[in-house]
């Protein structure tokens, strides 16, 4: 095997992500604020900041958002698993990812589609994209998610 040259089979993380994002109906910031305070929305919409502490810290958050890193993100989004979060009981759950930039955040939603979340999606250009549209700061959730602080309880080891 030539150590330069890609293994049979294999994709480049650009093909990765095309692949990942073909399958979402990805949104707009503007979308994604919309939906959030839709009250009449048929689902629970819950929007998720994946970005480590350090990009929140750097760039800013959007208070009102779940925090759950991508390292956990399946464990705390599967309905089958003992370390989900209460609001992860359905799997017609609306969940909107973000990231800095939208890169990891469709690779993220793709992940839960796999999980059978099939409303889970990513916004258009992550959190860079929510602060140029100049959407706000804080969010307030009108759909049926549970009012939350931001941070999660379950054991972070998982």
């Amino acid at each position: 095997m030539d150590p330069l040259r890609p293994p049979p089979g294999s994709r480049s993380i650009s093909q990765i992500l095309d692949d990942a994002r073909a399958r979402l109906q990805r949104i707009t910031p503007k979308r994604a604020y919309d939906e959030l305070q839709d009250p009449m929305v048929e689902w629970p919409v819950v929007l998720v900041d994946i970005r480590p502490e350090a990009q929140r810290r750097e760039f800013g958050s959007i208070a009102g958002a779940l925090i759950v890193e991508r390292n956990v993100l399946e464990w705390r989004f599967d309905p089958r698993c003992a370390y989900r979060l209460p609001i992860a009981n359905r799997y017609d759950l609306r969940v909107i990812i973000f990231c800095q930039e939208s890169y990891t955040s469709s690779l993220a939603a793709a992940s839960l589609h796999d999980l059978g979340l099939l409303n889970a999606t990513d916004m258009i250009g992550g959190y860079a994209a929510w602060k140029e549209a100049g959407l706000p700061d804080e969010v307030e959730v009108s759909s049926t998610a549970p009012p939350t602080d931001g941070r999660i309880s379950a054991p972070a080891d998982t």
